[in-house]
This record gives structure tokens, C-alpha cells and sequence, in this order.
């Protein structure tokens, strides 16, 4: 995907949109957006795979079966009860991952949102 991105990205940019070699900066500045886009992706999936990676896969094998228990939850990296004095809930790691990159896409979706909302409120007060 990002390999045929950049290529039509490079020949777009290169030929201008086809208006004799003058260059578009609306064009420009749309493909470096997407650009910055596609980065910004890219590295949000990286860290997301990473962190949930160590969270879940303690010493990886040969394959993630059933058999192996991953314990979720709490802070401490203690066992025993989380926080709400529940015991920590043991799952595999499929289940782990799916839910650990479930939440870490609610938080960036939340902080986001309060970040596209602070900048909204500062270039309003400008």
C-alpha cells in the first residue's frame, strides 16, 4: 500500500497535474496531508502492536493456543485482585491483544478529540 502510494504520490508531484510543468499547491499540500496521514498510521499501529505485544505475549512459542494463560489487568504487576478488589481475569492471548488494542484505540480516539478541540478553542482566541 505505501509502496504504490508513493509512486503516485512522486508522479502526481512530478508532473503537476498535467497544467505544462507548473506545479498545483492545492495538489501539494493535499498529498502531503495524506502523506503525514499514512505516517501518523503507520505509527500509531506500530506502537499499538508493540505495547500490546509485550502486555500479552509474555515469552512467545511456537504457536498462541488455548492453553496459554496471559493474566489482564491491574497496575502493579502483582497477582491478586485488580483495583475493584475483583480477581484479574486470565484470558489467551488472542482475546488479550484484541482488547488491549481495543482500549489503547479508544484512548487515542479520546485524546484526540480533546486535542482537535483545544486547538479549535486556542484559534478561535486568536
Amino acid at each position: 500500500v505505501s509502496l504504490s502510494m508513493e509512486s503516485s504520490f512522486g508522479s502526481d508531484f512530478g508532473s503537476g497535474g498535467g497544467g505544462g510543468g507548473k506545479l498545483d499547491p492545492g495538489l501539494i499540500m493535499e498529498q502531503v496531508k495524506v502523506q503525514i496521514a499514512v505516517a501518523n498510521a503507520q505509527e500509531l499501529l506500530q506502537r499499538m502492536t508493540d505495547k500490546c505485544f509485550r502486555k500479552c505475549i509474555g515469552k512467545p512459542g511456537g504457536a498462541l493456543d488455548n492453553s496459554e494463560q496471559v493474566r489482564t489487568g491491574g497496575r502493579s504487576g502483582h497477582p491478586g485482585p485488580s483495583s475493584s478488589g475483583r480477581p484479574l481475569r486470565l484470558c489467551v492471548p488472542q482475546k488479550c491483544i484484541a482488547m488491549c488494542m481495543d482500549r489503547y484505540m479508544d484512548s487515542w480516539n479520546t485524546v484526540s478529540r480533546a486535542y482537535n478541540s483545544r486547538l479549535q478553542r486556542e484559534r478561535a482566541n486568536m
